[in-house]
């Protein structure tokens, strides 16, 4: 009796691409309508409305504050840019870089590398869920962290009577900052490193 032989066809297991690659795909594909802007934050892209009145009031003193600040260096304050780590891409409210943004492109020209990124600063989102808050006070923390962004400044309304919160000297395998510096409303808070070193942000900035 003779056996029969049968063909095995070998099956070829496509690779799978990674989360990081499918949402850096999807993010570049986005076409959001005006007024709102996408973000991969930890795993996740999300997608929120640009600022309210009260939110464009403290960005554009602190920028005003931050030019004068940053006047005659190689470093200027910016707006509405994407800062692009490993396949991560941010918008922060405001951050500063060199006044040459040539000189740190990303590898696919969206924006630019966080490794030139002196300083970021996000103003915390009003919205009524904790997942809103959080977005600045706990997730971009730790992205910014990881990235190595020596220093990341938080404008909060939300934190009891209003708070600003300096935080620096990064750690990237833990995602934390090692110095963190809370200072009420009313009372200056002053960065401590960087281009903007020495600068205060008080009652002038905050003030309702």
């Amino acid at each position: 009796m003779t056996a029969l032989a049968h063909e095995v066809t070998p099956v070829v297991n496509n690779p799978v691409p990674d989360l990081d690659e499918v949402l850096w795909q999807a993010w570049k594909a986005m076409d959001l309508p005006e007024g709102y802007r996408a973000e991969i934050i930890e795993g996740a892209i999300e997608v929120s409305p640009t600022g309210r009145r009260r939110h464009t009031v403290l960005i554009n003193r602190l920028r005003r504050a931050l030019e004068a600040h940053l006047k005659g260096s190689d470093y200027a304050a910016y707006q509405d840019g994407n800062i692009i780590y490993r396949r991560k891409a941010w918008i922060p409210d405001l951050f500063v870089a060199p006044e040459d943004l040539d000189e740190i492109p990303d590898e696919e020209d969206l924006g630019i590398d966080a490794a030139g990124v002196a300083m970021v600063v996000e103003v915390v989102s009003p919205g009524s869920r904790n997942i809103e808050r959080d977005r600045d006070r706990v997730r971009k923390r730790r992205e910014y962290s990881r990235a190595g962004i020596p220093v990341y400044v938080i404008i909060d309304d939300f934190d009891e009577e209003g708070a600003v919160l300096v935080l620096s000297l990064p750690n990237e395998k833990k995602a934390t900052y090692e110095e963190e510096h809370r200072v009420p409303y009313g009372t200056e808070a002053v960065v401590p490193s960087g281009p903007a070193k020495g600068l205060a942000i008080g009652e002038e900035i905050t003030r309702s």
